[in-house]
């Protein structure tokens, strides 16, 4: 995750792609219950920062100057609704639906957005992070004019890096090997 960005633009067809390519992922029913909301430009993007961040948080944050500079920031809503109406259709009616559901279908596929955008940017050659919303939603669900019912998972800042981009504490942490985590034919 690229915590220091350069605030140069990216350019608008490279845009496109990586938001198309975000919306090719696989979704429960076909429902495509997500929505994402792009932020171009500092007038827009500090929308984003003013709701979810305060400037106490800003001046003790280490990253927050360079997060800020992000010159993209794509909000990823999910519609729950959508997937109640989907299951009610008669193609999907009498199986099971959102009620019976182990887990929100829509948080998943909301993530398959999320992670598809931020594959789709590391292969263009562009910086990204995701952020999760730990305040502010109701602020910016209000200023970006966001329809009742739909939750936010979170935020990708997309733009080039910018140097220095010290890695986290949370980068030190060693990968566990593929040995301790894959069971083959069982645990």
């Amino acid at each position: 995750m690229t915590r220091n960005f350069d605030p140069a633009p990216v350019p608008g067809e490279l845009l496109d792609r990586l938001l198309e390519a975000a919306l090719r992922g696989p979704a429960a029913g076909n429902t495509q219950g997500r929505d994402l909301v792009v932020l171009e430009g500092a007038g827009q993007t500090g929308l984003y920062w003013e709701a979810t961040t305060d400037a106490g948080w800003r001046r003790r944050s280490t990253r927050f100057a360079g997060l800020s500079q992000a010159p993209v920031v794509v909000l990823c809503y999910v519609d729950p609704q959508a997937y109640a109406d989907r299951y009610a259709e008669a193609d999907k009616a009498g199986g099971t639906g959102p009620a019976e559901w182990p887990l929100p279908y829509w948080i998943v596929d909301g993530a398959f957005s999320v992670l598809l955008l931020l594959l789709a940017a590391q292969d263009a050659g562009l910086g990204s992070a995701f952020l999760g919303n730990f305040r502010g939603e109701e602020p910016l669900r209000q200023v970006l004019g966001v329809p009742e019912g739909r939750v936010w998972l979170g935020a990708v800042l997309l733009g080039s890096p910018a140097r220095p981009d010290p890695p986290t504490s949370s980068a030190r942490r060693a990968r566990r090997p593929a040995a301790e985590c894959v069971h083959r034919g069982g645990w």
